[in-house]
């Protein structure tokens, strides 16, 4: 903080981001709060004969958010993989990323750094069934890339390292990247997974199906189990939670720092005003006891015993008020009589 009592540009910054921070993760907070409270109330479905019979006496013949738990079966066809024999799915996503490290001009370190440069996604339809053949129920599953959460499992992974040479390193070095290679991913969701939905499930001619939900709610589709799901929301959530309380608490403390700087600075005003008003009494006093009118002393008087005259220059302030003796009477810490400033030293004064 200044010396005239305003806050320094690095205080007013640190207020402004910490609060900017705290209501922007306060938001956050809220929202996957909201989420994470609508996912424990979400109404858990049995697959079993029961479900269209329930579905059916529901309004609508849906229940907007639902937890289903099956293992995938295909409807008709079914993706392999492309690198793994005998792996059968209903979502391919197949990835390419570049990986490289990268020259920081500010922390002169190089650091790793990572982009896709191609991704492909491959679905077919597919349901989920019961663990029991036997149970003939199934829900059809629709729109599964819209899921906020889709749990693939990796069934692929390979890294190309890229070939490096004497021209190449240099060339890298100049322009500050240095490319490491290619990271080749392909993720399924395997047939015989088992898979918790939570969405929408609605009865539409005779088929059960679970859908994105309305209403801004997540559409989860996880190899997770319903409480697994759910405790990982949890622990996400308190994640959240945890950078909230720290941002704000700092921008608390910010504000708290800078209004007690300036109780701090008023008291301190309030004690010199009233030393000042003190100090002007004793002048006075002061006058009458030398039967001096305040016109008739010498502009270079000492104002303090106001018989010597001023014989020291106080610094930094710069102010000549004061002869020595007056000087070395002042109480710790010395400060001018005028300004109230520090004096750090002083500098004798010779008049000729």
């Amino acid at each position: 903080m200044e010396t005239s009592g305003k806050p320094s540009t690095a205080q007013i910054v640190l207020l402004a981001t910490s609060s900017a921070l705290t209501a922007v993760l306060y938001s956050i907070y809220r929202k996957k709060s909201s989420h994470v409270a609508r996912l424990r109330e979400a109404k858990k479905m049995p697959l079993n004969p029961d479900l269209k019979t329930i579905l059916d006496e529901a309004p609508g013949k849906c229940v907007p958010y639902a937890v289903i738990e099956g293992v995938v079966r295909s409807v008709k066809e079914t993706l392999n993989s492309q690198f793994v024999g005998n792996c059968k799915g209903v979502i391919e996503r197949l990835t390419l990323k570049e990986k490289k490290m990268v020259w920081n001009r500010t922390t002169h370190i190089w650091n790793d750094c990572e982009k896709v440069i191609h991704q492909r996604t491959n679905t077919v339809p597919f349901d989920l069934a019961p663990h029991d053949d036997t149970v003939p129920t199934t829900v059809r599953v629709v729109r599964s890339l819209d899921a906020a959460e889709l749990d693939l499992e990796t069934t692929y992974e390979n890294f190309h390292p890229s070939q490096q040479s004497l021209t190449n390193v240099i060339s890298h070095f100049i322009s500050g990247e240095r490319p490491q290679g290619i990271q080749e991913t392909e993720e399924m969701l395997r047939l015989g997974s088992s898979m918790t939905g939570v969405g929408e499930l609605v009865l539409d001619n005779n088929l059960v199906r679970l859908q994105p939900p309305k209403q801004g709610l997540r559409y989860f589709l996880s190899r997770l189990d319903y409480d697994t799901l759910l405790s990982k929301q949890e622990g996400h959530l308190r994640i959240w939670r945890v950078l909230t309380v720290l941002f704000g608490l700092t921008a608390c403390a910010t504000l708290f720092y800078l209004l007690w700087r300036q109780y701090v600075l008023r008291k301190e005003r309030r004690k010199e005003r009233s030393l000042l008003d003190e100090y002007r009494k004793w002048q006075s006093k002061r006058l009458q006891e030398l039967h001096l009118a305040e016109e008739d002393l010498s502009p270079t008087s000492c104002t303090v015993c106001l018989n010597r005259e001023r014989s020291c220059v106080f610094l930094e302030c710069g102010h000549v008020c004061s002869c020595e003796e007056c000087y070395r009477a002042l109480p710790e810490p010395k400060k001018c009589p005028i300004c109230r400033a520090t004096i750090d030293r002083i500098v004798p004064l010779y008049n000729s």
